[in-house]
């Protein structure tokens, strides 16, 4: 089951070859939205309950002997003593916790103390930067709130009927601001700092440990986030990076230890395997293809993308820094995009959609070297978004990625990689699996593009855009 923030999906899998049997769907059934941005900022989890029970309507789970549970990170679910929610779940990117994020980095002493205790530092959506806003804010809701969980623990604790024993994943457990990768334990001091108080936290168990059991006799895995679910699902594994292309984008590879980044440019999770998760993210993604797509006059990134193929590598000397939001990869917050190269001969629309493209790329391949700086090995990469099936960016990326890419076909990842927990847990529960080794299902369907010939001219198009970004924001990666 994948809780995302708009919907449940469930896929029920076949447990040796992990092939779709049947699938279920159903939205949240959530009010119309208040607070920051498009979705609500406060959910009661109820809703989550609701969608799950109508996406397995119909005898769905018939037969089925093991349930995973994927839900979206971030957000969390304070409980009081009897188990109640004290308010509704504080979900996504939530601005109103902004200044608690910053309030929370001074407090413990800057960006490096935040990296060094649990490898992020913290940003308006974590768990602990909604605690600080919470006390802040909500002081008699801060008090009562005795239990901190997640989604994806809250839902596992009610299939299996709000037992004693609470507990969550290290995928999960490493999104919340207190518990670090790198230890494998919580810093309850962390919530105090940011509550006021301490707080009960969930267990935090193996990736192929059993969660429990329901009345009926089913059995729950241990659960995790979307991020962590998406990636077993994917089946990526060492040597694999995934860049994921949204509005923002992000950059993650399995690495088998966790990597403290003073910098704070990488945010240290961990997987849903018993590795390492590495992420780094930048702001400007898609929003790049689509600015330039309404300066151009094109009505869709298709049209962007037919444009761009009219262009050659290098876009006819033009580069885009495309830090249109401001960056975050490198740090430089209070930027604007910058276009450089403009000659009489350049000054082309098909030019400047190539220049989209490639400033897009070459603003994530930077991402990726900041992994590779540390020691992550990068022989794939998962391209995943809409955006991944673009032509322009199917011939570009191998060669500015300088790696394998590999564009699976869309498919729902993380309730695959939720299901394939469960096939773990219960393989390990009758005997036949190892703890240690999950199942192998068949891999993710695919488009495999290769760099071939042409990585020595993409290495030249990423030269001539590090050379415009050494000039324009000399020293930018630094830490």
């Amino acid at each position: 089951m994948d809780s995302s923030p708009d919907f449940t999906r469930i896929v029920v899998c076949d447990t040796d070859s992990g092939a779709v049997l049947r699938q279920g769907y159903a939205p949240h059934p959530v009010d119309a939205p208040e607070g920051s941005g498009s979705r609500p900022s406060d959910v009661d989890p109820q809703a989550w309950l609701l969608s799950l029970g109508e996406a397995a309507g119909g005898g769905l789970l018939e037969g089925v002997q093991a349930i995973g549970v994927s839900a979206q990170q971030n957000a969390v679910v304070p409980l009081d003593a009897q188990g109640n929610t004290v308010r509704p779940a504080m979900v996504g990117g939530d601005k109103r916790a902004q200044v608690a994020a910053a309030d929370l980095v001074d407090a413990l002493g800057g960006r490096e103390a935040w990296a060094q205790a649990v490898g992020c530092v913290p940003q308006a959506a974590q768990p602990v930067t909604k605690l600080r806003w919470m006390a802040k804010t909500e002081p008699e809701n801060a008090v009562r709130a005795a239990v901190l969980m997640q989604a994806h623990d809250w839902l596992v604790w009610q299939l299996l009927g709000r037992p004693v024993r609470r507990t969550t994943d290290r995928g999960g457990a490493s999104g919340t601001g207190y518990w670090s990768a790198a230890t494998g334990a919580y810093r309850s001091d962390l919530v105090e700092l940011a509550l006021g108080h301490q707080a009960m936290l969930p267990e935090v168990i193996g990736p192929a440990e059993a969660a429990g059991t329901t009345p009926e006799g089913l059995l729950i895995s241990a659960g995790t986030g979307e991020t962590m679910a998406a990636a077993f699902g994917l089946g990526i594994g060492l040597g694999d990076a995934v860049v994921s292309l949204g509005a923002s984008g992000s950059v993650m590879a399995v690495h088998p230890e966790a990597l403290v980044d003073s910098s704070g440019m990488i945010t240290s999770l961990a997987d849903a395997t018993g590795m390492h998760l590495p992420v780094v993210t930048t702001l400007n993604a898609v929003r790049t293809l689509r600015g330039a797509a309404e300066l151009l006059g094109v009505p869709d990134l298709e049209g962007l993308s037919d444009l761009a193929m009219k262009s050659t590598p290098g876009s006819h000397g033009l580069v885009l820094l495309p830090y249109l939001e401001g960056e975050r990869t490198p740090s430089l917050p209070h930027t604007a995009g910058t276009l450089a190269g403009l000659r009489r001969e350049s000054m082309k629309p098909e030019h400047l959609a190539r220049a989209a493209f490639e400033g897009m790329l070459c603003g994530l391949a930077d991402a990726l070297d900041v992994l590779r700086g540390r020691g992550v090995e990068v022989r794939r990469v998962f391209l995943l978004g809409a955006a991944a099936e673009l032509p322009a960016v199917q011939a570009a990326a191998p060669s500015l990625f300088g790696a394998q890419v590999v564009v699976p076909q869309p498919a729902d990842y993380a309730a695959i990689g939720a299901a394939r927990q469960a096939a773990w847990a219960l393989g390990v529960s009758q005997g036949t699996l190892d703890p240690r080794t999950p199942p192998v299902w068949q891999g993710a369907a695919a488009q495999v593009l290769e760099p071939g010939e042409e990585l020595a001219v993409g290495q030249a198009v990423r030269q001539q855009f590090v050379s415009v970004r050494e000039q324009t924001h000399p020293g930018a990666f630094r830490s």
